[in-house]
């Protein structure tokens, strides 16, 4: 297992200024292995993604090639720069030939993922629209499609934004993270997305709506959540040392709200990891209650390099 080492969570796309991304996945969600068919293919060849010939070195057809390419971008596995696709810290880190988990045989690598699709500036609109700004609980995907109508206005009020775009990205978000007989409904649905594994999106009370799963999830440690914890403080407050749980818990980008915990939920995992991890602490000032460390993006690394060990000690890897 390759050592982390100050891992840039975001990539260095965080430093570009991107505009609205609308189904730029050509209907397809990310399959099982197509980011690291896209990443082992860019590693040798930068602009695979151009070739004519990319169907046959990627063994997909040609709308496929596209959708693996933007997959792996959205994910940050890869970044666009000057030289092509390449791989990102983040990617080698992960899908690396000694990485963290270069088959994704571990759900914590999906949650990995999953942060990084919803991490500022994000590649994917309308995923970042329906977990971090939307309020509703519980929805129906035409519900959801008004809201995200109505927030892509308000937000990128000079883009041209088809409303038939928006309506294949709330048929693609439910179809990656949906269980259940709902959504038979939304075609392809002998096509599971591993993402459906994390338990994210489950059919809600009323006939044809779905529900966001909030707590504890599967594969979602302590350490991770943490970590997330960690890393959230330090894109918000560089250089700061603490972080109150009411900020974790209720603003937008916390991780609450990316994750889907509760505040039992929450609380409850960073309390385990600060009994078994030096380097974190909780303490209270004023009466808040704060997540205190020395260097957040170290202790970071740490909970996920630690993650890895378990999973690979208890046999999830």
């Amino acid at each position: 297992m390759q050592p982390i080492n100050q891992l840039s969570f975001d990539g260095s796309a965080r430093a570009a200024a991107v505009g609205p991304a609308f189904a730029r996945h050509e209907t397809f969600h990310p399959r099982h292995g197509w980011l690291k068919k896209g990443f082992d293919a860019a590693l040798i060849d930068s602009h695979v993604f151009l070739r004519a010939d990319a169907p046959v070195v990627l063994g997909v057809g040609k709308n496929m090639v596209r959708a693996i390419r933007y997959w792996c971008h959205a994910f940050r596995v890869l970044e666009t720069t000057s030289h092509g696709s390449v791989p990102t810290s983040f990617g080698r880190q992960l899908l690396g030939p000694s990485g963290w988990d270069p088959y994704l045989e571990d759900l914590g690598s999906l949650w990995l993922l999953h942060q990084q699709l919803l991490a500022a500036p994000s590649f994917a609109s309308a995923w970042e629209y329906a977990f971090l700004v939307a309020a509703r609980p519980e929805f129906t995907p035409e519900e959801l499609l008004r809201g995200l109508s109505e927030y892509a206005g308000r937000t990128y009020p000079t883009a041209r934004n088809a409303e038939s775009s928006l309506r294949k990205d709330v048929t693609c978000i439910l179809r990656m993270y949906a269980s259940g007989e709902t959504t038979r409904s939304l075609g392809e649905e002998s096509i599971r997305c591993p993402f459906v594994e994390l338990g994210l999106i489950s059919p809600g009370v009323a006939p044809g709506s779905f529900a966001f799963s909030f707590g504890d999830k599967p594969g979602l440690t302590p350490e991770l959540i943490c970590a997330a914890s960690l890393r959230f403080a330090t894109r918000t407050a560089p250089g700061a040392r603490t972080v109150a749980l009411a900020r974790l818990l209720r603003d937008r980008e916390g991780p609450a709200a990316a994750l889907k915990l509760t505040e039992a939920s929450l609380y409850s995992a960073i309390e385990e990891v600060v009994e078994r991890y030096r380097g974190i602490d909780l303490s209270e000032a004023g009466g808040i209650v704060q997540l205190t460390y020395s260097d957040a993006a170290a202790a970071a690394d740490e909970l996920t390099r630690a993650h890895y060990e378990r999973a690979m000690v208890g046999g999830a890897l």
